[in-house]
């Protein structure tokens, strides 16, 4: 599985819970072990939203898809 495929996959678990609070994520683009996503919605203005990326987003990416090594908002 391609790697961008597999981060995908990964995002499709997590992507419910946001969409419950009204927010999403989508995939921009994954570079060097870098994951580089948008979020949209509630969450794109949240006072959580980083939290959201690092505890959430970051974590579960890394344990699905090895080599990864970071998660950024752009």
């Amino acid at each position: 599985m391609f790697l961008k495929e597999a981060v995908e996959k990964a995002l499709g678990k997590i992507r419910p819970m946001l969409q419950r609070d009204g927010g999403d994520v989508e995939l921009v683009a994954v570079e060097q072990g870098v994951v580089k996503v948008r979020l949209t919605g509630a969450c794109k203005g949240c006072p959580m939203s980083q939290m959201t990326l690092k505890n959430g987003i970051e974590r579960l990416l890394k344990q699905e898809v090895p080599g990864l090594t970071a998660v950024e908002a752009v």
